[in-house]
């Protein structure tokens, strides 16, 4: 197993994330409670469980974790007793399971120095669990350390917040994006997309990964991008990739983004020829020929066609429909104007 993922300091990015935290550990003046803030899957629970590591190894040293001594071997299979990870429930981390946990913290750690608690998107507790939680924040027990992290502050109690030294993490850069996935495996134009469509978020990008969502955004580019076409056989696969993307149910906004980014890049780089790199249709071979076919108007009612489509969803309109609707409108040429088909 690759032991530099257990040392924070060799994580990509979250610089400041980093200087923060050596600062403390080298000082010896770590706070009871940490507010990990930013946006899903930039590395907030793996870097939780370096800084774990690091107070808990057994070889002596002040910022990071040597990936060898027993302790460490714990934390990379996942099997430290001392490490523990609480986990929203629908409506977030209920009441009873922050009452469960405050009653755990007042037992020693079984082996470990310290115990380390990571309680994930505590933004979406409610008040009388995050108030419960703050009684566990006002006293809280010797020999633990809580991590807790949050998409952002505005949802969080201010006197939670008061309670704990918060610790601002961000987006990656693409190219920092693509490397991670590259250790997975992905590169290439395959990396670019995927780096593109998580913007800055390399674990969305390897959720991506597991869904069918870039696979159908590719035949959807793929069909708008195909000349000359059959009108009967147009119509098939039009209705075939509907009834695929009513199917995503929940994904399906997700594609809808996708496909507006992809318009807006094909506006961008029509407007400035200039721009370096790739843009996302031309990653799969047909970019440039769509966006020399299709003017400004066209792209810019194409986009109105996805913008609309979302609002019919929103009001709950029937998705099939909906979904067979929008592809029509991205089908349009233009050469007879775009009609603007009403949802029902």
């Amino acid at each position: 197993m690759n032991r530099s993922i257990l040392c924070y300091t060799q994580l990509l990015g979250q610089e400041k994330a980093k200087k923060m935290v050596r600062r403390s550990l080298a000082g010896g003046r770590i706070p009871h409670a940490y507010i990990f803030r930013g946006p899903d899957g930039i590395g907030r629970k793996l870097f939780a469980r370096g800084l774990a590591a690091a107070l808990n190894c057994r070889t002596g040293e002040a910022s990071t974790a040597c990936g060898e001594c027993a302790s460490c071997r714990k934390y990379l299979s996942a099997n430290h007793p001392d490490f523990l990870v609480v986990s929203p429930e629908k409506n977030g981390i209920s009441i009873g399971r922050v009452r469960e946990l405050s009653r755990e913290l007042t037992y020693p750690p079984y082996e470990a120095a310290r115990r380390v608690v990571v309680l994930e998107d505590v933004h979406l507790m409610r008040r009388e669990a995050a108030n419960s939680l703050l009684k566990t924040l006002e006293e809280p027990p010797e020999n633990n350390l809580l991590i807790l992290t949050a998409e952002s502050s505005r949802e969080i109690l201010p006197t939670l917040i008061s309670r704990c030294q918060v610790v601002p993490f961000f987006r990656l850069s693409e190219g920092e994006t693509r490397l991670i996935l590259e250790q997975f495996g992905i590169s290439g134009d395959e990396s670019y997309l995927y780096a593109r469509f998580a913007e800055g978020s390399p674990g969305k990008a390897l959720m991506l990964k597991q869904t069918k969502l870039i696979e159908l955004w590719r035949e959807i580019i793929g069909h708008l991008s195909h000349q000359p076409r059959e009108t009967g056989m147009d119509l098939d696969v039009t209705l075939d990739l509907a009834e695929k993307m009513a199917a995503l149910k929940d994904d399906l906004g997700e594609l809808l983004i996708f496909l507006k980014m992809w318009l807006r890049d094909m506006l961008v780089r029509g407007q400035n020829t200039s721009l370096a790199g790739k843009g996302l249709g031309e990653s799969l071979g047909n970019g440039q020929r769509v966006s020399k076919s299709w003017s400004s108007e066209l792209v810019f009612a194409k986009l109105q066609a996805i913008e609309m489509a979302e609002k019919a969803l929103a009001r709950n309109c029937n998705r099939l429909l909906v979904c067979e609707i929008v592809l029509f409108r991205l089908l349009e040429s233009g050469k007879t104007g775009v009609t603007l088909m009403p949802y029902s």
